[in-house]
């Protein structure tokens, strides 16, 4: 991951050279703007939201409505699964650790457009067990980096996804995640929506083409939403699938993937926890900071992630109707996670931990434990509560620290 992360650095460099604008990333505390977070519990119309009903029947829908427009664009509608064709079912992957799904599911009768090659981790085989809690996480470079087991089928989709078997494979602790009586669900974000980085927004590949209504529009569909999307389909697949309790999936995802979960999880309220692992800009961090990664860079850089709209905000993130904290938000009564690191400033740590304060008042409002402390955390000394946080050692990464504190989350409340 930190190959893509000093990518993500190298491109933003270049196309600030190739705009012509001088441009360096703030890491002063005393140089943020001056901002005011618009507040998740007062209405478009200045009322106050005093109930638990009135923020479920009314202000969540306004505040849902307003990331569609300005942020990552409009929503479609679920498309039914047309077709899933099973490919292999292995009883003894992982040297006998786990046992391995892998099925693709289309949206069209005729099995064109897209293909979504999904795996499926599963712990051994039990009479007492038969339906599992899973994490379900997309990956960058396709199934079957994620660990050396040889038969995970190797990917033909997007040329870009060039690392090898387990080329990502220390990212990815399966052994422990079925140990702990997980399910594993994977597939490559790119069967959803090629990233296209720096080539700007295309909208005739992937998911997109099934709803060209949306394209041309200022809350276009982008590609953070079409990820978002996948996430929500893959579990309608997870509904029918006897291996799995779908109404116990956890929603995660790190960096962009980070972002993504988020969304995923404000959008569908099926999944039952929301993890974002060092997700920065558009994802956990306040747009208004202006720290690391700001909205100017992230939209010139990554054009496609977020809607037409979302680049009026370049450098004016204060008029903004939103910000992170009203994501989070969002997930409200859910237990959400967010994870930091002390090395990734790119990230903001900070302004992801107050994003989490400024949903606390929601979930506190929901009557559920929320933000355990409005004080940053010791490094990795994690606050649980039903909004959870800790800051580790370290840079832009998922690492066994993290895991542990993913995997001791979901035991509380899922297991």
């Amino acid at each position: 991951m930190r190959s893509i992360y000093c990518f993500i650095v190298i491109v933003a460099l270049v196309v600030c050279s190739v705009e012509g604008k001088a441009w360096q990333a703030n890491y002063d505390e005393a140089k943020i703007p001056k901002y005011t977070l618009p507040d998740p519990l007062v209405m478009a119309d200045g009322s106050k939201v005093v109930s638990p009903e009135q923020w479920r029947t009314k202000r969540r829908a306004e505040i849902l409505d307003l990331f569609k427009k300005h942020v990552y664009g409009a929503m479609p509608s679920a498309m039914s699964i047309a077709h899933v064709d099973r490919v292999s079912f292995i009883d003894n992957a992982l040297a006998g650790k786990a046992r391995l799904l892998q099925e693709s599911f289309y949206f069209k009768k005729d099995r064109s457009g897209p293909k979504i090659d999904v795996c499926v981790f599963l712990p051994p085989k039990t009479k007492k067990v038969k339906a599992y809690p899973a994490f379900l996480i997309l990956n960058f470079f396709g199934n079957r980096t994620i660990h050396t087991d040889e038969n995970i089928r190797m990917y033909t989709g997007h040329a870009r996804l060039k690392p090898g078997r387990a080329g990502r494979g220390g990212k990815w602790p399966i052994e422990d995640i079925v140990g702990r009586g997980y399910a594993l669900v994977t597939a490559c974000y790119n069967n959803f929506d090629i990233d296209h980085r720096v080539q700007g927004p295309k909208f005739d590949d992937g998911v997109h083409q099934l709803y060209p209504k949306y394209q041309g529009r200022s809350d276009n569909w982008a590609s953070i939403g079409a990820w978002a999307w996948g996430m929500s389909r893959i579990l309608d697949y997870l509904e029918k699938l006897e291996f799995v309790d779908a109404k116990r999936v956890v929603a995660m995802g790190h960096s962009r993937l980070g972002k993504t979960a988020l969304w995923a999880g404000a959008t569908d309220q099926r999944f039952a926890l929301v993890i974002s692992n060092n997700s920065g800009c558009g994802g956990a961090a306040l747009a208004r900071r202006r720290i690391g990664e700001s909205v100017w860079r992230i939209n010139t850089s990554f054009p496609h992630w977020f809607c037409a709209k979302h680049k009026e905000y370049n450098d004016n993130e204060n008029v903004m109707p939103v910000d992170q904290h009203m994501l989070i938000s969002l997930i409200a009564p859910r237990p959400v996670y967010v994870g930091s690191a002390t090395g990734d400033k790119w990230a903001d740590p900070r302004g992801e931990f107050l994003s989490c304060v400024g949903a606390d008042a929601v979930y506190k409002l929901l009557n559920t434990s929320g933000l355990a402390s409005h004080s940053l955390p010791a490094i990795e000394k994690p606050l649980v509560g039903t909004i959870n946080y800790h800051l580790r050692k370290g840079k832009h990464d998922v690492t066994k620290f993290d895991w542990t504190q993913y995997l001791d989350f979901a035991d509380r409340y899922i297991k």
